[in-house]
């Protein structure tokens, strides 16, 4: 059998370019490296609990026809994201609002939080890295407390030489609403996201444990490669670098051990970036309990998974050099999807790229 296209990665982007082509009829194979479909949304069943493997994945999306689509394969429950920051045994609310603001300055008004900003960032007229981001958004205190420390764990790099777009994806309120994100749509599968990569791919030819790169194929006419676009051309121009994470699960035996989903450790001494307790996604209530501690590690090709782009200067013309690469062979090679395209999606974002990309495939053949 000759397949019309090779799919590498079964992530949102990978299995959705497969399920489309695979209603129209095209001959589609998936392959993935991992001994799992999913990619980093996997969640696997232990002890009632679903694991969120790869680290926590709250969907949430305004788009009102990205959430209609992804309800056709699971359905989804009310949570809500509420962090907890822990500085040294201090709790504070995250996002930063007015819970954050009143426990940090013993303040109660909109007014008297925006005062203490505005004091403590008007040396800051244009921020230029996201330090500056940082304080002209929040000030030095919370600056100092539940910013600087964490960024540096996470990003293994300095705040003052990090673009200033990251923080802004940081939401910022003058509420008392501590409700993470915005969006109109929001929650987690109720029995975790595996099943809707399983019916995405449900009678679509699927090989696992198999690298693109250096296992043995069938024929195929068509690559769409949702890997990192760097090793694709054999890192010519250079390594993109990503922020990756290590996670070490353990099982408990108790039924309760942090209170809340995620809690955030923001002193830079504490070696671990958060914990998650994953039977809070779903409200399970027996008496075990599995939580993972992130630990932020230096990104290297060799042993390590790339998870977020760096998107500075630096490696964003990287990228483009890679990019005008793919571009000379998108007849018989197409990119995608986080790595692929070298972007910082959300899972919306990749699903709604993915649902245009293949549309736009399909319609050019």
């Amino acid at each position: 059998m000759i397949y019309d296209y090779l799919i590498v990665g079964s992530g949102f982007f990978g299995s959705i370019c497969a399920y489309e082509l695979n209603k129209i009829g095209k001959k589609v194979l998936v392959i993935d490296s991992r001994y799992h479909i999913g990619g980093n949304v996997y969640t696997e069943k232990k002890n009632d609990i679903n694991l969120h493997v790869y680290g926590p994945h709250i969907f949430h999306t305004s788009n009102e026809e990205v959430w209609k689509w992804i309800n056709q394969f699971a359905n989804f429950n009310n949570f809500r994201l509420n962090v907890v920051a822990n500085y040294k045994n201090e709790i504070y609310s995250l996002p930063f609002n007015m819970w954050t603001f009143s426990k940090m300055w013993g303040i109660s008004h909109p007014d008297d939080a925006k005062r203490i900003i505005d004091e403590q960032s008007s040396h800051i007229e244009e921020p230029s890295n996201l330090e500056e981001q940082a304080i002209k958004l929040v000030g030095v205190d919370i600056y100092e407390k539940l910013i600087k420390g964490y960024t540096k764990k996470q990003w293994k790099k300095d705040p003052k030489n990090l673009p200033k777009e990251i923080i802004k994806r940081l939401p910022v309120r003058f509420s008392y609403d501590n409700n993470y994100f915005f969006d109109k749509y929001q929650g987690i599968p109720i029995g975790g996201y595996t099943q809707i990569f399983e019916k995405l791919l449900d009678g679509i030819d699927v090989m696992l444990n198999t690298d693109y790169f250096e296992s043995e194929l069938p024929e195929y006419n068509k690559v769409i490669y949702t890997g990192p676009i760097d090793k694709f051309f054999e890192y010519k121009y250079g390594y993109l670098e990503y922020k990756t994470t290590e996670f070490d699960n353990k099982l408990l035996q108790t039924e309760n051990y942090q209170g809340t989903a995620l809690m955030n450790y923001t002193d830079e001494e504490v070696p671990y970036t958060r914990v998650i307790e994953h039977k809070h996604f779903e409200n399970v209530y027996n008496d075990k309990t599995w939580i993972t501690y992130e630990y932020p590690k230096i990104y290297d090709p060799e042993s390590t998974e790339p998870y977020y782009p760096v998107n500075d200067d630096t490696n964003n013309d990287i990228y483009s050099k890679y990019k005008e690469e793919a571009d000379k062979i998108k007849d018989s090679v197409l990119f995608g999807g986080r790595l692929g395209e070298y972007k910082y999606y959300d899972m919306h974002q990749v699903i709604e790229s993915a649902l245009n990309f293949i549309k736009e495939e399909i319609e050019n053949k």
